[in-house]
């Protein structure tokens, strides 16, 4: 069985090939720091697996965080430029290869899409190939791997680890922001335990008028954009201001539909998620592969749709949600 442990291992191997090949460049400015960040990622991915196998402290980990925390605050990071193809060699392998370049962008959502659905039939001695538990994400390693595979096959790279430099590369381009998805959604779940959303509960009721639906609609609506901008995962956001507003008041209070509520609820909190450097995987990332001049690019060209839709979806739920 393919278990979750191994696509974890997988992008260790990753990490730690990436630190490798930053310490062998002479000419990076600052490849200790940058291989030591990546490579200690790496090593807590592997680790992670036995923390979470209970045949390890989990402490250690942690420290581990703080130290990736402290190397990417204080400066030892840098981008290497890696060695790549130029902008003339691109545009000639453009035009060479056409639309065949996207075939490896739809093998990963295909292949991945395929596991899925037939992951309950694919089974060796009755046994599942795939861990049931964590089918789609083990099923998009194995995409991610196809395509990767796919596009050295068909794009034919003088070196067939080019997937390992390129990915080296964008890597770098993004620097310590790659991880703020898994941090933020972490934070999401410290602010639950916490009790923030009770804090903000409370603050809310403080402020908003008696009886008006209108104020608590915004509330929820505003607030969900604005942790979401904060926290960079409207998922993160959704506890806070859910158990803040959402359900003592919209539904609770004001008896509202709580299907309409929390669906909308969601895309008011993703409209957030088109204002913010925060969600570094929907908006520097591509701001990075895409190689432009200015990382927030992507922000700004989103905000003009972000904030009426904001406006149309506070609209959506007073006029739907409540009879």
């Amino acid at each position: 069985m393919i278990k979750v442990e191994a696509v974890f291992w997988l992008i260790g191997i990753l990490f730690v090939a990436w630190a490798f090949l930053i310490a062998r460049d002479t000419t990076h400015p600052k490849r200790w720091g940058s291989a030591a960040f990546w490579g200690l990622l790496g090593v807590c991915f592997f680790y992670g697996t036995w923390v979470q196998a209970g045949t390890a402290p989990p402490w250690i980990l942690g420290v581990a965080v703080l130290v990736l925390v402290t190397l990417a605050s204080s400066g030892p990071l840098g981008d290497g430029k890696a060695r790549t193809t130029s902008m003339a060699e691109r545009a000639v392998s453009a035009t060479r290869f056409g639309n065949r370049l996207f075939i490896p962008a739809l093998v990963l959502p295909v292949v991945t899409v395929i596991i899925v659905l037939l992951a309950p039939v694919l089974k060796i001695g009755g046994q599942p190939i795939f861990d049931p538990t964590n089918t789609t994400l083990v099923a998009l390693a194995v995409g991610a791997v196809a395509a990767a595979v796919v596009a050295v096959v068909i794009l034919r790279p003088k070196q067939k680890l080019t997937p390992i430099f390129e990915g080296r590369r964008i890597l770098e381009s993004i620097g310590w922001a790659a991880l703020l998805p898994q941090m933020l959604s972490t934070l999401g779940i410290l602010f639950t335990q916490a009790g923030v959303g009770t804090a903000v509960g409370t603050l809310a009721k403080g402020i908003l008028p008696e009886g008006s639906l209108i104020a608590a609609v915004i509330v929820y609506s505003v607030g969900m954009f604005l942790f979401t901008v904060l926290m960079g995962n409207a998922f993160a956001a959704f506890p806070i201001m859910t158990a803040a507003t959402g359900w003592p008041v919209l539904v609770q209070g004001f008896h509202g539909n709580p299907a309409i509520i929390f669906a909308i609820g969601m895309l008011a909190g993703f409209c957030g998620t088109l204002c913010t450097p925060m969600a570094a995987n929907f908006n520097l990332v591509p701001a990075a592969l895409l190689e432009m001049k200015n990382k927030y690019g992507v922000i700004r060209a989103q905000i003009a749709t972000a904030i009426p839709l904001l406006g149309a979806n506070t609209a959506l739920m007073y006029f739907l949600a409540f009879n």
